[in-house]
């Protein structure tokens, strides 16, 4: 089996001023084929740059990184943005949607850039909807939606090209208690399906819910158990 995330010995390092502030030091991982992974720490912990690593967003000082099998430090821009469209789809604590697109335009956004043709993207895009109960909103604003409807939309926009891989940057985070974990229920549902999720949060509650969890301290894992 391949796995759809493997680090090996990830270090991320910025420079500030005249010092350089290490991010990541030497952080090693994977995640299997219909996983459900938390990777938790406190503010400043580095689990954010891990984040942005495993999202094509941000290259490695040091280390190596597959997604699916691909190195991707071997690809180049144009290679990666198609990465990222194709195998993984993107949830945010703010939603990102485009305020003067229904739910369904936003929804299909990832396929506009794949390329698809109108009558497939709407089609794909209904059905993603489906996925996160909002079959009855393809035609609402962002507006018009409360906040945990926005985000079931992001989430049907990141399920719409069947990505390997889901992943999540505090999910839950706008939200209130009540609506958060309705989401999280969502997420489980949808992994309970098959869909391989990574999620990012700082929240201990939140990530007793995933299956398996990561815990990053000062850039480095400090903790790796399966928990359900």
């Amino acid at each position: 089996m391949i796995p759809v995330v493997d680090v090996r010995s990830l270090e991320r390092d910025f420079q500030m001023g005249g010092s350089t502030v290490r991010a990541l030091r030497g952080v090693s991982f994977h995640v299997d084929p219909g996983e459900y992974v938390a990777i938790i720490g406190p503010s400043g912990s580095g689990k954010t740059t891990l984040m942005n690593l495993v999202g094509c967003l941000d290259t490695p000082t040091a280390g190596t990184y597959l997604l699916d099998g691909e190195e991707v430090q071997l690809l180049d821009d144009d290679s990666l943005s198609h990465v990222r469209n194709e195998k993984i789809g993107f949830v945010f604590q703010t939603f990102n949607l485009m305020a003067r697109a229904t739910a369904l335009d936003n929804v299909a956004l990832p396929l506009v850039y794949a390329g698809a043709g109108r009558r497939e993207r709407r089609e794909a895009a209904f059905r993603a909807l489906e996925r996160v109960d909002l079959a009855d909103r393809v035609g609402h604003h962002p507006e018009e939606l409360s906040g945990g409807q926005r985000q079931r939309v992001a989430i049907a926009r990141a399920l719409v090209n069947d990505p390997k891989l889901l992943l999540a940057d505090e999910p839950t985070g706008a939200l209130d208690q009540h609506t958060g974990a309705e989401i999280i229920r969502l997420f489980e549902s949808l992994n309970g399906q098959g869909v391989t999720i990574l999620m990012v949060t700082h929240d201990p509650a939140i990530a007793s819910r995933a299956r398996r969890q990561i815990r990053i301290v000062d850039g480095q894992i400090v903790a790796d158990e399966v928990t359900r």
